[in-house]
């Protein structure tokens, strides 16, 4: 038996200008079955939380069939949390272990969604760590 193996991805997401936009990016088809161990964004520009309209981008599972929901990594761009530009922001991956499994053929999504009328986000390089699951 082999030790598990790591990879990372990055994968450049657009920007989502305010007004109440939100994007949708498919990031990554799974090729064999992994945890999720870190995600991370790095914006092009800083973003700055607010309480009323903001921000929240999540890792979600929409599995093989494209219809899944099952959340990996969340945060809300709320008053306090913010970016800088350039500089990794960890992703608050779910507390729910298994939520963190992922089965070769799901996809992946980035979902960047506005509440009310929303912050820009300016978009940036996500990474997704993760390590290999053996039988």
């Amino acid at each position: 038996m082999t030790a598990p193996t790591a990879s990372a991805r990055q994968v450049a997401v657009q920007p989502v200008a305010t007004a109440g936009n939100s994007l949708n990016t498919n990031v990554y088809i799974c090729p064999q079955d992994v945890t999720v161990s870190a995600v991370t964004y790095a914006t092009v520009t800083a973003i700055t939380g607010a309480n009323t309209n903001t921000r929240g981008v999540v890792l979600v599972n929409k599995g093989a069939a494209g219809s899944g929901t099952t959340v990996i990594a969340t945060l809300q761009f709320d008053s306090g949390v913010n970016t800088t530009a350039n500089v990794p922001k960890v992703i608050t991956l779910s507390s729910t272990a298994a939520n963190l499994n992922v089965t070769a053929g799901d996809v992946l999504q980035w979902q960047s969604t506005a509440v009310g009328t929303g912050i820009a986000d300016p978009g940036g390089l996500i990474a997704i760590s993760a390590a290999a699951k053996y039988a």
